[in-house]
């Protein structure tokens, strides 16, 4: 009995020696006791909660050496590893986790719209459901402050920039032709389907130095990553059908969208001030094809194609039988991206993206036939050191090809117009978090532009400070540079990019579905194309010595949370900008701009009626125009735009809907601008003509039915 009892204490004393104490204290950056965090020994079960004092203590039977973790919610894990005859008594500062959803964002300049962006201005069912956007996405931004409103034409002019100064990016890569070309007053409308995309990020200022060739603002769409389940969607609509459909197998997906839209019915209900000789005819095709080879790969495959013809007569004061205009377009362009996360800390991605534009267009009797070919090569590495320092890096190409010529009826000649243009840059860009409250974005873009054989360097930074736990202030500036616009180039090439700057500052809120920002910004344009003729031609004299600014305040307001069932936002801009460009003689507001720009969207769901009922209104004051028969450039101003739509989509069932909606429901006058006869009269005046929309209402009827796997996902989400 006494060997057995004098073994047991032997072990016992043993065990006791082999034991070592694991102890420390747990405190935050400003030096108090943080109670609760998790510590212990990794790949064990030895560990401990700290308690209301910050201290821990437990015992480990390990050996050598060893990981030591702490882990608390909200703040970033500590880890050390040393021996275990080192892990006693030290004093641990847990620092604030950078990455948590109260942190601060940089934001100056962008409204995000998708369901995982942190400050979103626009869901994705947003983007279509706004009354006045008819189902385009360029339509649905149109609603958001730093943008005018240009109905006449359909594209995003932002904060005094004209629209060619806004480029769109689908995952990463540019799009060169973006709209659906049309004829004048007009509006165009985006070439891509919206139900495409998982989310958007609209900059209307001082964006990242990963963009580039944009003047004034950048609108990046992303397409899905990976559909969750097999669907088919159909479309039958007053102005045409379509129809698209998801597939998913083993590790791969495809999704295809088409549709055919004929005017020709609505305008015969509904007619115009056109006469039309061959009323608009469009088709179009996506596809997407997904690869997922590892859980950190991606493979998109994106291509489109688009089909638009149409022939019709306007009202012009000095044509007496009017102007005819005829337009026939074919556009296809493809988009391959591939991204990679590697371990350490990398991720990789690189994309290609090819168009080919092609328009044949009658002016009178005269013959336009132009071809552009257009290609995007991009490289982008991210190295992530820690959730504080990330670094962002790549280099990309631009090839440009185009070829137009005219031919002349009344003569028989032909005129030949061709130009390259091609675009090698580079960028590079810091994310670095000092804390939860405050961040700052550093980059840089280098590029060399063959065209014009020049060298140009963007500096950017932006930088954001946490106010509270529902507010913030952020900065930004930068330095842009933009080719100067094809039909410039084609005539031109002794011309060099242009410039513009931007300073930013903003507060934003942010709490309980409710969300308020302002903006304010100057922008200063250098550089600018001036030539010395009435239009630009072969023969006028161009320069780079124009130049302007824009200065502004943008309002942002949406409540979702005031009033049961009712989502609204409200935005206002307002704009004060002057330019000398093109061909004007002195410093001027352009025509495209407005000063007070107001949007109020308000989306309501009837529960009873199965119904979301919608309205939306839009307010511009006058834009500039010259009147011949005063002096002075640019010297009157129209009168103030007002248009009201509204829609509803009711749920027949759960997977089938019916949409209806009016744009311009008041059937508004809008006037934006005037053309004058050529000559003056016998009195010595110029008579002139309003330039007002083909139509002033427009109206729209359409059938959606979604057939999925889990029988209850429909298109309110795309209507």
């Amino acid at each position: 009995m006494k060997p057995l009892i004098s073994l047991l204490v032997l072990i016992s004393t043993f065990y006791s020696f082999s034991q070592h104490s694991i102890s420390g204290k747990v405190i935050d950056s400003k030096g108090n006791p943080i109670e609760g965090a998790n510590a212990y020994l990794e790949g064990t079960y030895d560990g401990t909660s700290s308690d209301k004092n910050g201290n821990f203590s437990f015992t480990t039977t390990e050996e050598n050496m060893q990981t030591l973790v702490i882990s608390f919610v909200s703040f970033e894990t500590f880890i050390k590893t040393d021996t275990v005859e080192n892990l006693r008594n030290i004093s641990v500062k847990l620092k604030e986790d950078v990455n948590t959803l109260d942190a601060v964002v940089i934001n100056a300049g962008t409204f995000d719209a998708g369901e995982k962006a942190r400050a979103v201005a626009l869901k994705p069912m947003d983007i279509v459901t706004t009354a006045s956007a008819l189902g385009d996405v360029i339509g649905a931004f149109q609603t958001l402050p730093g943008t005018s409103a240009n109905d006449e034409d359909g594209r995003l002019f932002v904060r005094g920039g004209d629209a060619e100064e806004t480029q769109i990016f689908i995952d990463g890569i540019r799009v060169f032709n973006p709209f659906i070309p049309t004829g004048n007053n007009i509006p165009t409308r985006g070439r891509f389907s919206p139900f495409l995309f998982k989310g958007i990020s609209f900059s209307t200022g001082g964006y990242s130095a990963e963009f580039g060739q944009a003047l004034s603002g950048v609108l990046a769409l992303n397409t899905i990553d990976q559909p969750t389940q097999e669907k088919t969607d159909i479309q039958f609509m007053t102005v045409g059908v379509g129809v698209g459909n998801t597939q998913i197998w083993d590790k791969n997906s495809f999704s295809i969208n088409t549709s055919y839209i004929n005017l020709a019915p609505y305008q015969y209900a509904f007619p115009d001030r056109n006469q039309w000789n061959e009323p608009y005819e469009g088709a179009s095709g996506e596809m997407v094809y997904r690869y997922q080879p590892n859980e950190d790969g991606l493979l998109k495959l994106y291509g489109a194609f688009s089909y638009s013809n149409f022939d019709l007569i306007q009202e012009n004061i000095n044509f007496d039988n009017g102007f005819r205009f005829g337009l026939q377009n074919t556009n296809l362009y493809f988009n391959g991206s591939y991204k990679q996360r590697l371990g350490n800390g990398w991720k990789v991605s690189g994309g290609i993206g090819y168009t080919n534009d092609s328009s044949d267009i009658n002016l009178e009797s005269d013959n336009v036939n132009n071809a552009e070919n257009s290609a995007h090569f991009k490289m982008k590495a991210q190295k992530r050191y820690s959730s504080r320092l990330k670094f962002n890096f790549g280099a990309e190409y631009f090839i440009t090809d185009f070829n137009e010529d005219f031919i002349q009826s009344s003569t028989s000649d032909s005129f030949n117009l061709n130009f390259d243009n091609n675009i090698f840059g580079v960028f590079t860009e810091a994310d670095i978090f000092f804390s939860k409250e405050l961040a700052t974005k550093i980059g840089v873009r280098l590029e060399n532009n063959e065209f014009s054989n020049e060298f140009t360097f963007s500096p950017r930074i932006s930088l954001a400070y946490k106010a509270g736990k529902n507010d913030q202030f952020s900065l930004a500036y930068g330095e842009f540079y933009q080719n100067p616009r094809n039909e410039y180039l084609k005539f031109a090439d002794n011309l060099t990019s242009e410039k513009a700057t931007h300073y930013i500052a903003n507060y934003q809120y942010i709490k309980d579905r409710q969300q308020f920002r302002i903006e304010s910004y100057y922008k200063k344009y250098n550089n600018l194309v001036k030539f010395d003729s009435e239009i630009a031609t072969a023969v006028s004299n161009f320069t780079n010595t124009g130049d302007g600014y824009a200065k502004g305040i943008d309002l942002f307001w949406r409540d979702g949370k005031t009033i049961k069932s009712l989502d609204y936002w409200v935005s206002y801009s307002y704009l004060d900008t002057e330019r000398d460009f093109r061909n004007y003689p002195t410093d001027a507001t352009p025509n495209f701009a407005s000063k007070h720009n107001l949007s109020v969207v308000g989306k309501y769901w009837v529960d009873s009626w199965k119904t979301q009922l919608g309205i939306s209104y839009r307010f511009a004051t006058g834009r500039t125009y010259t009147n011949p028969n005063s002096t002075g450039f640019l010297n009157q101003k129209t009168k103030n735009y007002n248009s009201v739509s509204i829609n509803a989509a009711y749920l027949i069932s759960q997977q089938k809907i019916l949409y209806f909606s009016v744009n311009n429901v008041l059937a508004t006058q809008n006037v934006f601008g005037y053309d004058y006869k050529n000559t003056p009269n016998t009195n010595g005046v110029s008579e002139r003509q309003a330039l007002r929309p083909n139509a002033d209402q427009f109206f729209f009827v359409g059938f959606f039915w979604s057939i999925s796997d889990d029988n209850k996902s429909n298109q309110l989400d795309n209507l």
